[in-house]
């Protein structure tokens, strides 16, 4: 239980845009952590930062919970055999 535990506890899931423009880092629970932009993001409208910003953080998000699924599995096959 205190590996999975220190396990969640370590995940941290880092998201670029396909442009570059915007990182977004996200712990095992999707708790946003970190916002990063370059000057690209001068390129942007309003409502398209806004589209970009979202969709990045939302794709670290699954991305994070993913990888926090996988540990979870991995632990109750251990327990469960």
């Amino acid at each position: 239980m205190r590996r999975l535990a220190a396990d969640l506890a370590a995940v941290r899931v880092d998201h670029t845009d396909a442009d570059g423009t915007i990182t977004v880092s996200v712990d095992g629970v999707g708790r946003l952590l970190d916002v990063r932009l370059t000057q690209g993001i001068s390129r942007l409208s309003p409502s398209e930062f806004e589209r970009v910003l979202v969709a990045t953080a939302a794709a670290a998000v699954r991305r994070a919970l993913g990888t926090r699924g996988q540990l979870i599995e991995e632990f109750n096959g251990q327990v469960n055999s």
